[in-house]
């Protein structure tokens, strides 16, 4: 009779958003997970399914590090939402004024007979609707200043992810050698 290697797992699910689904795969496998499968659901999200020998030399190295990894990519996170935020909360504030100023104008238009009032309400209307253009313009302003502050601190915590990828992979090599 042949003798079979036995190999002892351990198992692990991690849902990410389906556009992470790359980078996060690569994470895990510097730690010593082997991807057993992937699914994708219809609301943008992947689950991966994960596997590692439990009898993994380094393991409490590895699982230090990776929780780091872990931490640092939440960070990323974080810090790419940042870029937004202010942005759009600016974006719906200003967006409802311009939109109650525009409405305004309709009403004086349709409210009113008399004529000034009239052309008060399709000045105050037109200027609403510029305000709502200009929205558009001055978000879009916003997000490039934050994203020109933000983005060092992104490149340093990329490369903080990339120093920790580096060592559990180096981990996993000395344990071959």
């Amino acid at each position: 009779m042949q003798d079979k290697d036995f190999v002892s797992y351990e198992y692990k699910t991690v849902t990410v958003k389906a556009k992470d689904q790359t980078r996060a795969m690569d994470v895990y496998e510097a730690f010593g997970w082997e991807v057993a499968g992937v699914s994708v659901s219809p609301v943008g999200t992947a689950t991966l399914s994960l596997k590692r020998d439990r009898k993994q030399p380094h393991k409490q190295e590895l699982n230090k590090l990776q929780r780091q990894a872990e931490e640092t990519l939440g960070a990323i996170d974080g810090l790419k939402r940042s870029e937004r935020m202010g942005a759009e909360l600016f974006g719906y504030l200003f967006g409802i004024f311009a939109a109650l100023v525009f409405g305004g104008g309709m009403c004086l238009c349709l409210l009113q007979t008399a004529v000034p009032a009239l052309i008060g309400g399709a000045v105050l209307g037109a200027l609403g609707l510029g305000l709502c253009i200009a929205n558009y313009f001055i978000y879009g302003k916003i997000v490039a200043k934050k994203t020109k502050q933000v983005l060092p601190a992104i490149d340093q915590t990329e490369e903080q992810l990339a120093d920790l990828l580096e060592k559990g992979n180096d981990l996993l090599k000395t344990e071959i050698l």
